[in-house]
Order: C-alpha cells, then structure tokens, then sequence
C-alpha cells in the first residue's frame, strides 16, 4: 500500500475541506509530497495528528487552530419549516446524505452526515444547525472506523454519481449540436442568410469539439 493510501485510510473520511484541500485524499496527497502538515485535520483530532505522526514519522504536534478545533462529532438537522427545496444543500454534500427535490422539503439521512459543514453556507434561508451527536467525545473518539468507512464509500459514489451525471450532460449537448448542424436554418434563427449561416456553424462547431474534448477527457 502507497503512502497517500496509508494515510488516507487514517483521516476520518469527513472530507469537510477544512484542511485547506478539497477532499481527505487530496489532504494525504499534499502530507505525502511535504506540502502540508500532519496536524491540520480537526475532526481527527489529537488521535489523528498521533497517528499520521505514526505513519509518516513527523513528530506529533498540536492541532493548527486556523484549521479548526478538535470537536464532537456532529449532524446537519434541516428546519423543515423554513426549507425552501433549493437543492443547494443536496449539490455540494459530499456523501449524498441530503435528499430531497426542487421546491419540496429536503432532510438528511442521519447515518452518513459527516458533519462536514458544507452544506451550512450553501443554504440561502440558514435552515441548517449542526447538533452534537454527544458532547463527552470528540475527534476519533467519536467517529468510528466503520463509520469512516462508510463516509469514504459514499463519497466514491458520490464521485462517481458527478462524472456520469457529467458524462450524460456531454452527451446531450452533443446530440443537439449534430441535430443543430445537420439542418441549421430549422434550428438557427438568421441561419438563411450565407454568412450567418457560417458564424453560427462554427459556434455550434466549436461547442461540439468542446463536449467532445470534455467527453474524452472524463
């Protein structure tokens, strides 16, 4: 197992980006190249400094503050009163835990909220608390192993869910732009007139290699 793996599996799985990274992987990533410390993870708390310290042979040290404090483990509780169905909040939770429709309540599924805090700033009406699941326990302590797991399987799926979602948008676009370039006056307003007709077909010309490139890509 790599270095970055062996790390990894010692982050809780949170992926709150409170470490200054985009997800826990990222953040073992950038302690493996030297790029950070071992000591800006809060929901590890001083067990996970001590065991990333373990692994990559950094001497322990206290938690940076300008990452956050060590904490108990807490849960998003949607006010269902004041939800006004933005999906906002369902957008950027990193374990899908959030479920709900456009313009219809949405909740959260308690047992795979991370706590991550991402969805407090995204939701416009503030219909979102964290509530502390119990307040005697905190870092590691009170996020075990197995729900770690958990939280770093649905984040996979989570990713895998936006690359399809990706994918099937590229699709669509680029099914429109061939439907638009095979018969260009039906579909282009002013597409009558000869040079036009030649402006708007490299612009839907352009946004087909464009999804093209993207579809490749992913």
């Amino acid at each position: 197992m790599s270095l970055v793996e062996r790390i990894n599996d010692a982050l809780p799985q949170t992926q709150c980006t409170r470490c200054g990274y985009p997800d826990c992987h990222s953040y073992a990533q950038a302690i493996a190249s030297a790029q950070a410390r071992i000591n800006q993870c809060p929901p590890g708390g001083v067990e996970g400094v001590a065991r990333l310290a373990a692994i990559t042979g950094h001497t322990i040290e206290d938690l940076n503050p300008d990452n956050g404090f060590e904490g108990p483990r807490t849960i998003a509780i949607i006010d269902e009163a004041w939800c006004i169905g933005c999906t906002l909040c369902i957008k950027v939770c990193p374990t899908d835990a959030i479920v709900g429709a456009n313009k219809r309540m949405h909740t959260v599924i308690e047992d795979h909220c991370t706590g991550c805090e991402l969805c407090i700033p995204a939701c416009p009406v503030d219909c979102i608390a964290l509530e502390p699941i119990d307040l005697n326990v905190s870092g590691w302590a009170a996020w075990p192993q197995e729900l770690a797991d958990n939280a770093r399987q649905r984040y996979d799926w989570h990713k895998e869910r936006l690359a399809r979602d990706e994918a099937e948008h590229s699709q669509r676009l680029q099914a429109k732009a061939v439907a638009k370039l095979a018969d260009l006056p039906a579909h282009t307003k002013g597409a009558e007139e000869p040079t036009e007709a030649a402006r708007k077909r490299a612009v839907i010309e352009a946004a087909l290699a464009k999804a093209k490139s993207r579809a490749s890509a992913q």
